[in-house]
């Protein structure tokens, strides 16, 4: 290496611009929030009705899930590529709609 090339400056960081990350953090933000809102939604009916403790953990976590798993996506990727951070934040919201699907299963088999 010559001392010339050691004193240029480095080249321009070849990474997307914030705002992308940004703007698909705040898509998915918006598909997890639906995802509570939702499931609180579907939970004020059962308010008044004589149901058991595990409907109501079963219910709870199907508000609280969505957060839970929006923050561990994004905690995991912090330092991932675009791509990496769509595919993991798409893979928690299937999570998602699967544990939701079986949240509705489960209080609609009246095992409650």
């Amino acid at each position: 290496m010559s001392a010339e090339s050691m004193t240029t400056a480095p080249q321009a960081d070849p990474r997307r611009p914030r705002w992308i990350f940004y703007t698909l953090l705040g898509v998915f933000g918006l598909l997890y929030a639906y995802a509570i809102w939702n499931a609180i939604a579907y939970m004020i009916p059962f308010v008044g009705l004589a149901i058991g403790a595990t409907t109501w953990v079963a219910l709870i976590l199907a508000i609280i899930l969505p957060a839970v798993i929006y923050v561990v996506a994004i905690a995991v990727t912090r330092r991932r590529r675009l791509g990496t951070v769509a595919l993991v934040l798409l893979a928690g919201l299937g999570l998602v709609a699967v544990f939701w699907l079986d949240v509705v299963g489960y209080t609609l088999s009246g095992a409650h």
